[in-house]
């Protein structure tokens, strides 16, 4: 690696998880000895890197950085109980503080009762890179110790997932959009990366509220590319987005997880959700919810415990 090349790495990195691996130190030592001021006087470039890269070992030694995962935009890292989710490219400074902005809406206008679907915000923060001056917008949420996301639910189960332990998932799921709907804040985004369970304990909570808007006639601040198969079509095209978009997504969710095992008339009950006109889809989350325990009730009886693993 030549000088020139551990500053672009210096700067680039979104934090020291880009840096240091697990041979942090011999990492952080080679990329010491390239860049530090001894051996490049009067260059500018070189000192800032070396001291951002000193910042960013400090970090990397408490603790504070390691590598949790990698979103759609950010990259959230360890932060002792909490994630630093910081994005990759400061042209989303503006999604992160609309999530910013849903994580305080649903904080204090969610009951009580509900608060354990969402993630709880513990600060955001401006984020100065040191060598560029470039700003980050930078949320600080409460880590999910144990919870895995509806991909890797699919992933472990490619075959589909038992529609009875599917259940509890699509229950808990309608129950954060409508308790986010009632906040008057639309997630936009229901996807199975953001959708996250604790198998153990039956536990669910919805993520990365970046995509998030105001309800009502609020529009979509963008979408997950991969997943543009995923929306209705009048997202795609501006429309203003109502709660229905939620219980699309969380249909699409739901029959994508369960797959070719659906029962038929819950295939007929996810294709109510999903109806071509917004004005004919069910907009109201509780309702919905009230009309899908009926119909699991009548399915598989009284409702009762499931124990649910991921396998090893």
């Amino acid at each position: 690696m030549t000088t020139a090349e551990a500053i672009a790495l210096i700067e680039a990195a979104s934090g020291p998880g880009d840096l240091f691996g697990r041979d942090g130190a011999d990492a952080y030592r080679r990329l010491a000895r390239l860049t530090h001021p001894d051996s490049h006087p009067g260059d500018r470039r070189a000192a800032s890197a070396f001291t951002r890269l000193a910042m960013l070992w400090q970090q990397h030694r408490e603790g504070h950085g390691l590598l949790a995962a990698r979103g759609d935009i950010a990259n959230l890292y360890q932060a002792g109980p909490s994630l630093l989710k910081v994005p990759r490219d400061p042209a989303d400074n503006d999604l992160m503080r609309a999530e910013t902005t849903a994580l305080a809406t649903l904080r204090t206008r969610v009951a009580p009762a509900w608060a354990a679907y969402f993630p709880v915000p513990v600060r955001a923060q401006r984020q100065r890179d040191p060598g560029s001056g470039t700003e980050r917008w930078v949320n600080v949420i409460g880590r999910l110790d144990g919870f895995r996301t509806l991909a890797e639910v699919h992933a472990a189960y490619p075959g589909g997932v038992d529609p009875r332990d599917a259940a509890w998932m699509w229950r808990r799921a309608l129950v954060a959009v409508g308790a986010a709907h009632r906040a008057g804040v639309i997630h936009g985004a229901v996807l199975p990366e953001h959708v996250m369970i604790h198998p153990d304990e039956h536990g669910l909570v919805l993520v990365d509220w970046c995509y998030s808007c105001r309800a009502p006639g609020g529009r979509v601040r963008a979408v997950v590319k991969r997943y543009l198969d995923w929306y209705p079509p009048e997202v795609l095209t501006g429309h203003a987005a109502g709660p229905d978009l939620d219980i699309w997504l969380v249909t699409r969710c739901m029959t994508e997880l369960v797959g070719p095992s659906m029962p038929a008339p819950l295939t007929a009950f996810a294709r109510g959700c999903l109806l071509a006109s917004p004005r004919r889809r069910p907009a109201n989350a509780w309702t919905l919810l009230a009309e899908f325990d009926e119909l699991l009730e009548r399915l598989y009886g009284p409702r009762r415990f499931r124990s649910f693993a991921m396998p090893a």
